[in-house]
C-alpha cells in the first residue's frame, strides 16, 4: 500500500520526479497531445508550409471556429495540436510578445526569439504546484532575417528546430513520410505538395479542402498567408489527392451511425 501511495504522489505532483526521474504529468500532456487531430510543417529554401487536419464532425459547426492555425505577426505562423483552450492561451501570449519586441526594440520578433519565449513560458507550468502542463504542441513557422525557420514546443518547454515535422494523431507515420519525401531544395509549392501528401497518406491517400488549413510564409515578401479552399484544391487536383463530394458524404452518414 505504501508503495502505491508513493505511486500516485508522483502521478499527481507536477514538482516530483518519479524515482526514475520522469515527469508523469508532462508525459500525460504528450499524450494529449497525440489525441489531437495532426498538423504539419515544412521548411523550404523558399519560406514555410503549415498545414492542419481541420477535421469537421459534424455539417452543423461553422468551419471558421475551428481554428488550428495561428497569424501570432506578419511574419510567423502557429499551427497547434493538442488541447484547443490551451492553444488558444499561448497563441495570445506569443502575440503579446511580438508587440512587445515590437514597442521595445522597433523591430520585428525572431522566430527563434519568439519560440524560446514560449517554451520558457510553457516550461514554469511544469515546476509550479497547482497547475498543469499545456497540452498543447506547436509548430512555430516564419521568415527572420531572410531565412525561413520551423521550430516545435513540447509540453516540457523545450524547442527543436527542423527541416519538417508532424505533431498530434499519427506523428510516427506522418514523420516516416515525412523523411522519405523531403528535399532540401524544395520551393514554396512543394512544401505544400508535400505537407498534404503526409496528411493524405494516413487519410486514404484522399483529402477535401474544407476539412484542411493551410498557410504560408515566404522569403520574398516575409507575409503570412492562409490559402484559400478554392487554391487547396487546385494542389489536391494536381497531385491526384482529391476525395469525392460523394465519398465525404458516405463517411459523414458512416460516422452518424
Amino acid at each position: 500500500m505504501q508503495g502505491q501511495a508513493q505511486q500516485q504522489a508522483y502521478d499527481r505532483g507536477i514538482t516530483i520526479f518519479s524515482p526514475d526521474g520522469r515527469l508523469y504529468q508532462v508525459e500525460y500532456a504528450r499524450e494529449a497531445v497525440k489525441r489531437g487531430t495532426a498538423s504539419v510543417g515544412v521548411r523550404t529554401d523558399d519560406g514555410v508550409v503549415l498545414a492542419v487536419d481541420k477535421r469537421i464532425r459534424s455539417p452543423l459547426m461553422e468551419r471558421t471556429s475551428v481554428e488550428k492555425i495561428h497569424k501570432v505577426d506578419d511574419h510567423i505562423g502557429i499551427a497547434s495540436a493538442g488541447h484547443v483552450a490551451d492553444a488558444r492561451q499561448l497563441i495570445d501570449f506569443a502575440r503579446r510578445q511580438a508587440q512587445v519586441n515590437q514597442l521595445r526594440y522597433g523591430e520585428p520578433i525572431g522566430v527563434e526569439t519568439l519560440t524560446k519565449n514560449v517554451t520558457d513560458h510553457i516550461q514554469q507550468y511544469t515546476q509550479v504546484g497547482g497547475a498543469r502542463p499545456f497540452g498543447v504542441a506547436l509548430i512555430v513557422g516564419g521568415v527572420e532575417d531572410g531565412e525561413p525557420r520551423l521550430y516545435e514546443t513540447d509540453p516540457s518547454g523545450t524547442p527543436y528546430e527542423w527541416k519538417a515535422l508532424a505533431v498530434g494523431a499519427d506523428r510516427g507515420e506522418l514523420q516516416e513520410y515525412l523523411e522519405e519525401h523531403y528535399e532540401e531544395a524544395e520551393d514554396l509549392g512543394g512544401g505544400v505538395e508535400l505537407a498534404l501528401g503526409a496528411l493524405a497518406s494516413v487519410n486514404d491517400d484522399q483529402l477535401r479542402p474544407e476539412g484542411i488549413g493551410m498557410a504560408t510564409v515566404d522569403v520574398e515578401s516575409e507575409e503570412f498567408i492562409e490559402l484559400t479552399d478554392e487554391e487547396i484544391e487546385e494542389y489536391l487536383e494536381a497531385n491526384d489527392l482529391l476525395a469525392p463530394e460523394e465519398a465525404e458524404e458516405a463517411d459523414d452518414a458512416e460516422d452518424d451511425e
